[in-house]
């Protein structure tokens, strides 16, 4: 993950540099700021990347003579299909949108959004893609 930190510690930098820059040439205060919280985002992946990558030791993409066959294998689970992020999203913009039109608005939109990211984070936790569980107990009761 060094590549990867680098690239954002010097987008990072680069954005507060120019911030500075920005920020003395049009005395804007909104663009200064929004360029001043970008560079912040963008440390913050880098320091997220950087402490990754000090867990999980060396990558066959950070070594130079590494070979393409060396990065085959499982790189983890990603869900093939899933309704979830279209009630989530529809909720967080209720939500927004409540900011706007009317406080009661926003409530329901936040009860709405709790109740689907709850249904976006466990949904392989229940129905057709559970994992059965096996109890010590079940080869005793199967004989």
């Amino acid at each position: 993950m060094k590549v990867e930190g680098r690239l954002f510690l010097g987008i990072g930098v680069f954005l507060w540099i120019v911030s500075i820059i920005y920020g003395d040439l049009t005395r804007e205060f909104a663009g200064t700021t929004a360029l001043v919280l970008c560079g912040g985002l963008c440390m913050l992946i880098a320091l997220y990347l950087f402490s990754t990558g000090r867990r999980m030791g060396v990558r066959p993409e950070d070594d130079p003579n590494g070979e393409i066959d060396e990065g085959a294998g499982e790189y983890g689970f990603f869900s093939p299909h899933s309704w979830w992020p279209l009630p989530v999203a529809l909720s967080a913009a209720i939500t927004f949108f409540g900011l706007v039109f009317g406080l009661w608005i926003s409530l329901l939109g936040a009860v709405l959004l709790l109740a689907s990211t709850f249904g976006l984070v466990f949904e392989y936790y229940r129905g057709y893609h559970t994992t059965p569980v096996v109890s010590s107990t079940d080869h005793i009761s199967s004989h």
